[in-house]
């Protein structure tokens, strides 16, 4: 059945792996974990078992591009999906979950926050449901890597649907992690399936070099194919993207901050290879379906072996050998060492920024519950002489503890609607060419303009138009303001609510789990990803599948450590033959000279055989002349 189910809608034959057990243990109704790598076809887990049962699986992804990517794959092929994210309007969400109690659809992709709306319960239980399935797993865990307090809101859902079976996937867990997944998802007689995360064609490659962009140069040249180079920031990935054009390399960048038409023009010149390089932050990636990615390269460190391991396994899922290299230079340690600190900043300093959120708001002690202001996180630094990095992270952890909700960078879309009526556009002459190409270019790429605000992208309309995006947004205000209709421009807009009232902060009560158990996993997994990057040792690929728990590991053969382990037994016997024919020569008694000495082999070999030689006191050297003691 499943077997024709994957044929049918895939045009495989057989399933991957552990796809098979994962989907069984699924079928059969029991809460199960699966663990599989980047490329390992998570997503056939799902949505092939999905197919046999009757009532829509939901999906739980932070992902929106992933959503809309396997949302319209699936309707591709016949399958009935559809997802709610922000930017969709109350209707548009409205229409969504009615087709899903009605229509028969078999996908419903939903974000986790979405999970614990009034509207989304409210639907739920009209719904029949098959399974419910948790995507990237262990962000729910507080071990993890990626913890995201929002996760924790899936369990809520297990109370409304008690007898629904739950499927989790990640592609990186600890031990540990594993453990606190099926805790926190609150797991029944769970089954657990663990993919081997080797990867026999992926050659792990760490470079250690101060002219990271002289070496990124090197490489590019003498590896060809397709290629991703993850940075940590926005900035880095525009700088290093004109770097590379500018040494004739195509190149484009990718951060979070771009438009959605910007990522996706991007993301399809560079997928179908009309540019070679990517250079981006870790933005860019989940859900990429491109195969033949021969090269990842990381110019910084990450701060965690599973952000390093889900990022460099983005190569070579086609199979064929491709390359993960890490560039570092010995700055790198100090840097992610620093992040600690910026990541947990001092509880006097989490008190003091609490103290002044009171301030910045003038909140009197004992009021705020539930209260919601915009929020700069730039201004408030500026005003209170607070560092940037650190003042985010204590947010992030006043957060976690309960007392603010930090929402940040919540993009709201622009969006219009028409104040006229179609039939009255006509008697609106004069307004020039421009703004008649833009009336036209919104009633083509936008319906309901005329009964409720729509979202818009300036980027598209300036496709359509053939003007500048600056161009577009002048004339949609003076639209606006002419009357014709209502223009509400994009802005990203933090957020933060006072979840309790506000406090003396120095009351403020830390949890072991929050702060010092977490701070003690980040230290564990920075030392990790730096002694990996330091290590000349130990297998790379060896070193990866240990931190993950895996018992029956072997060098891969084909690391830097591993190619490098191949030559010394060569360099060894090169030096001895080196050291033997020295001696040969100079049992004469006599004084030779260097060149004298260099009979078939390297000079540099040469030279350290003297070098030992001398030190063991075996020959000296008086002048340029060499005698055997």
């Amino acid at each position: 059945m499943y077997e024709s189910i994957l044929k049918k809608y895939w045009g495989y034959d057989h399933f991957r792996g552990i796809q098979k057990d994962i989907i069984e243990s699924i079928g059969k109704g029991r809460d199960t974990l699966g663990l599989m790598p980047t490329g390992g076809g998570k997503s056939i887990t799902f949505q092939v078992p999905a197919l046999t049962k009757e009532g829509t699986c939901i999906v739980v992804t932070p992902l929106i591009a992933l959503m809309k990517d396997q949302v319209q794959n699936l309707r591709q092929k016949g399958i009935k999906a559809t997802a709610i994210y922000s930017g969709l309007t109350r209707q548009e969400i409205l229409t969504a979950l009615d087709n899903c109690i009605l229509g028969d659809y078999k996908f419903l992709y939903v974000s986790p926050e979405r999970l614990s709306t009034q509207i989304f319960q409210t639907k739920l239980q009209h719904m029949q449901i098959s399974f419910i399935t948790v995507d990237e797993a262990h962000c729910i865990s507080q071990w993890g890597y990626d913890f995201r307090p929002s996760y924790l809101k899936i369990a809520e859902i297990r109370k409304l649907l008690p007898n629904t079976p739950i499927l989790a996937l990640t592609a990186t867990a600890t031990i540990e992690v594993v453990k606190d997944i099926q805790e926190k998802l609150e797991f029944n007689n769970g089954q657990v399936f663990r993919m081997s995360f080797e990867r026999e064609n992926l050659s792990y490659i760490v470079r250690h070099t101060e002219d990271k962009e002289g070496e990124l140069l090197h490489i590019l040249n003498s590896t060809p194919g397709s290629t991703i180079i993850y940075v940590r920031n926005r900035k880095s990935t525009k700088d290093i993207a004109k770097w590379l054009v500018e040494n004739g390399v195509t190149a484009t960048f990718y951060h979070a901050g771009l438009s959605n038409l910007e990522k996706d023009q991007r993301q399809k010149a560079w997928h179908d290879d009309e540019i070679r390089v990517m250079v981006a932050t870790n933005a860019f990636g989940m859900g990429i379906d491109k195969p033949d990615v021969r090269l990842v390269i990381h110019i910084q460190l990450p701060d965690s072996p599973e952000a390093y391991f889900q990022e460099a396994g983005r190569a070579g899922r086609d199979g064929l050998r491709a390359y993960a290299v890490l560039l570092y230079h010995k700055g790198d340690r100090t840097k992610l060492l620093k992040h600690i600190s910026e990541a947990y900043p001092s509880k006097e300093f989490i008190q003091n920024v609490y103290e002044h959120l009171a301030y910045y708001y003038q909140m009197a002690m004992g009021d705020g519950f539930m209260v919601t202001k915009e929020f700069n996180l730039e201004e408030f630094c500026i005003l209170f002489k607070h560092h940037p990095v650190q003042t985010y992270s204590a947010l992030k952890l006043l957060s976690q503890i309960g007392l603010i909700d930090y929402t940040e960078e919540q993009e709201s879309n622009s969006r219009l609607m028409f104040t006229v009526k179609r039939d009255d556009l006509y008697k609106f002459q004069d307004l020039g060419d421009t703004k008649d190409k833009i009336i036209q270019g919104i009633l083509r790429c936008y319906g309901g303009v005329f009964a409720d605000y729509v979202y818009i992208e300036e980027d598209l309309l300036a496709h359509v138009t053939n003007l500048t995006r600056m161009e577009v947004y002048e004339n949609l205000i003076s639209l606006s303001r002419i009357g014709i209709i209502h223009y509400i421009p994009r802005k990203h807009t933090p957020y933060i609510t006072y979840m309790q009232k506000r406090v003396d902060s120095t009351r403020i009560y830390f949890p072991k789990e929050i702060y010092e158990n977490r701070k003690s996993q980040l230290e564990l997994r920075i030392k990790s990803m730096i002694e990996y990057a330091e290590s000349k040792n130990t297998c790379r690929s060896e070193m990866l599948l240990r931190y993950f728990g895996e018992e029956k590991i072997h060098p891969c053969g084909h690391c830097d450590v591993c190619l490098e382990k191949k030559k010394k037994p060569k360099s060894i016997k090169c030096f001895n033959e080196a050291s033997k024919m020295i001696i040969e020569i100079l049992k004469d008694k006599k004084p030779h000279q260097l060149t004298e000495l260099l009979q078939g082999q390297e000079i540099d070999v040469i030279e350290q055989a003297i070098r030992i030689l001398i030190q063991e006191e075996v020959i000296s050297q008086i002048g340029n002349l060499f005698y055997l003691k």
